[in-house]
């Protein structure tokens, strides 16, 4: 039977009066912590652990002593594996990516990290997403000459697991003056705030409300800067109008579905994405998501809007704010029956 040990790097901005006990409020964090608890009600052991850095590793190893370490995204440099597979060489190091392609070209190292991680005999890349497996598994066959059959064996799908504890859908008050709609997460360029406020704004007008749209404060990823200044000065200009932006500072995770629980709306029409655990907290609340098709894997086609149409966004609002039960139960039973599948994926590889 595997022995299963999750490791993951700290984040470099840790605030203890912000983040958990782990040093981790994220979505990376989140993932392994669904992952681990799963393999523990499936009868497979399996532990998690946060390292500050790559000196931590072999500890972390020698303490838990496991046959698969599972490295969550890219931080260990690919020479590091020379000292760890010969101080633990019956392990089997599993480096697995949360990132599609699009998402994956803003890592400056990505490309050369995978091919060298490949070098090694006994790392296996893991991927969370089906065209990510796809290109991977052909970057890295091409690169290392292997078979069909090893290359199955060294790149492997590995995707996202989410409790299955939900809440009945939330009735929007419609009587208010005011419609509040998230726009969660970190500010990316790729994550789109910028089209989906144009989008909340021109829904709220339509149906004769204020909007409050609320983001996350606090995290500027991946050259977000521009993203973030450009989403302040929209409201600044507007703000005579009555919409304003509201600034959520980063919470624990219980907080964080509290104040999911007290949107209207949720928004997650980015451009690039594998599984997108911000718009299951906001389902899991019973609030009602427009995502984007094909980037949630388990969002509903009919309430996903085009992330590159803001009219489109303005419609699949609307439509959401009419049929917002139909959304939350109808997205529920899809990410049940994806999240079934991931359970199945995950048993079957390490048992």
């Amino acid at each position: 039977m595997s022995k299963v040990l999750f490791i993951l790097k700290r984040r470099e901005d840790f605030n203890a009066t912000v983040h958990n006990h782990v040093g981790l409020s994220t979505g990376l964090y989140n993932s392994a912590s669904f992952v681990n608890q799963m393999l523990l009600d499936s009868g497979i052991e399996s532990a998690l652990e946060v390292a500050t850095d790559n000196n931590c590793i072999d500890r972390l190893v020698t303490k838990h002593k496991p046959t698969h370490v599972i490295i969550e995204a890219l931080w260990v440099v690919p020479t590091k594996f020379y000292i760890l597979q010969k101080l633990h060489p019956k392990v089997t190091w599993i480096v697995r990516l949360h990132s599609e392609m699009p998402f994956m070209a803003g890592e400056g190292m990505a490309m050369d990290w995978l091919g060298d991680y490949s070098g090694f005999k006994n790392i296996v890349i893991g991927v969370n997403a089906p065209r990510m497996l796809r290109e991977t598994r052909l970057y890295l066959q091409h690169r290392n000459q292997w078979s069909n059959e090893e290359t199955e064996r060294r790149v492997i799908y590995l995707p996202n697991y989410y409790p299955q504890d939900y809440k009945s859908p939330r009735k929007i008050d419609k009587k208010k003056d005011t419609v509040d709609i998230s726009c969660f997460g970190a500010i990316r360029p790729l994550k789109n705030h910028l089209l989906q406020a144009f989008g909340a704004m021109e829904f709220a007008e339509k149906i004769g409300k204020k909007l409050r749209f609320h983001v996350n404060a606090g995290r500027i990823e991946m050259q977000g800067g521009p993203a973030q200044a450009n989403l302040k000065g929209f409201f600044e200009q507007i703000y005579d109008h009555g919409h304003e932006m509201i600034n959520h500072q980063w919470t624990p995770r219980e907080q964080f579905l509290e104040l999911c629980a007290q949107m209207d709306i949720g928004m997650q029409v980015s451009f690039s994405e594998t599984f997108n655990i911000v718009g299951a907290d906001l389902i899991s609340q019973g609030v009602p998501l427009v995502g984007t098709a094909g980037e949630i894997p388990w969002a509903v086609t009919p309430f996903c809007a085009d992330p590159t149409n803001s009219a489109d966004i303005a419609d699949k609002l609307q439509k959401t704010y009419n049929s917002s039960w139909i959304n939350v139960k109808t997205n529920q039973w899809s990410l049940t029956s994806y999240t079934n599948k991931t359970n199945r994926v995950w048993h079957k590889y390490f048992s």
